[in-house]
Parts: C-alpha cells; structure tokens; sequence
C-alpha cells in the first residue's frame, strides 16, 4: 500500500511560524512533523510515499529529498499557487497512487497510531481512524457505530486525518480545487464508509500555542 502525506496547506493560524517555514517542516520534540510520519511508515512497512505542496514547497523537497535517507521511496505532487485542498489533492495525486486503495495522513498532526493496522481493503470506499473529541473542536465530525461511520449519530467523534481510500471515492470528481468532506458524507449516506476509534496519543498542531504545548508533551513522553 502507499501513502500520501498532505503537506500542501498554507499554514495560517501557524503565522507567523510558517511565513517562512512550511508547517511540515515545523518540530516536535526536534523532530520534523513529516519526518516523524515518515518514520512511522516506514516502520510499518508502507515505503512508496507521495508528497504534495505547494507553500514554500521547495523546502519540503530539499528536506527529504528522495527518501533514500528514510528507507522509503517519495514522489511529489506540486500543486499550484492556494494548493487545492484535500479532496483536489489527492484527486490530482492519483497518478502517482495507483489502483490500489492508499493512506493518505495529514502531515499536521503527531501521533503513535500504528499504520500497520490499517485495513489494506476497506469494507466500502474509505477507511477514517476517529479520535476522541478535543477541546476546539468538541462536537467531532462524524459518529461511529459497528465499525461504520455516518454524519450523525449518538457517538460524535473526530476524524484524526488518517484514512485509507479507494480511488473510486474520487472517480466522479474533476480537477482542481475541492474539499474530502463532501465526498465522505455522500459516501456515508450509501453506507460505504468504515470507520475505527483510536484512543492513543494523537495531537493536531493547528496555533503557534499548540505546537508549544505538543512539543512539551512529547518530550515529556520521550
């Protein structure tokens, strides 16, 4: 299986941190956030990686470089000036991601979810690691029941921004710009989305405030 890191956003309630850093390129406990997924997926096995930018993108390239150091292997897919949100990105990634389904995670996020229990099929379309509710965002996303997931329901929770998807999902979508969720909650209401709760360390570094308090955390742990 691939996977694709979503590293094409602009970053703007990380400014003024990513004016001049893109915000994959931001550290946790001095670390990199894209190389500590990197890491992980390798150490799961999943070596074919592909990367989008867009925003000081030529930095993230100059990073990482081909992957050789990381024992993966990483294709780029350049996006245009704005990116093209999630949805367009990954559609305009397809190329580089096959037939086969892919994972695709948020590369402004840290966590120790294990990537080698993710299901290489999922029962439907897509696949959404959910994640207990936190502070800023309290009334989650979609609710979760017998492993499947809808737009509501009695067990909000928050998709963690890790999802294995066929590329079916995308088969009726048009190039450019567009968001995921549309996609999953049409998907949802044929019931051709599963879902699982993860309950491990997961932290999404979305303020300057938050990649403080993660990064004390995460050294804390180390």
């Amino acid at each position: 299986m691939k996977a694709m890191i979503l590293a094409a956003g602009r970053g703007e309630r990380m400014r003024p941190l990513t004016d001049d850093t893109p915000k994959p390129l931001l550290r946790i406990g001095g670390q990199m956030l894209i190389e500590h997924h990197i890491h992980r997926l390798a150490q799961a096995g999943i070596t074919g990686l592909v990367i989008n930018y867009a925003h000081l993108g030529e930095q993230i390239v100059a990073a990482l470089g081909d992957g050789d150091a990381y024992g993966v292997s990483i294709s780029y897919s350049a996006e245009p000036a704005g990116a093209l949100e999630t949805g367009g990105g990954i559609h305009h990634a397809l190329p580089l991601l096959g037939d086969a389904p892919f994972l695709v995670v948020n590369a402004d996020i840290w966590t120790d979810y294990p990537f080698d229990r993710l299901p290489e099929e999922p029962a439907g379309l897509a696949h959404l690691v959910m994640v207990d509710n936190p502070a800023h965002h309290p009334d989650g996303d979609f609710s979760l029941s017998n492993d499947r997931l809808s737009q509501q329901g009695p067990h909000m929770l928050t998709f963690s921004g890790i999802g294995v998807y066929r590329p079916a999902l995308f088969s009726d979508c048009a190039a450019g710009a567009f968001p995921l969720a549309p996609l999953l909650r049409t998907a949802m209401d044929r019931d051709e989305v599963g879902g699982e709760h993860y309950d491990g360390r997961w932290f999404d570094i979305g303020t300057p405030e938050r990649l403080a308090e993660v990064n004390d955390a995460v050294i804390n742990l180390q």
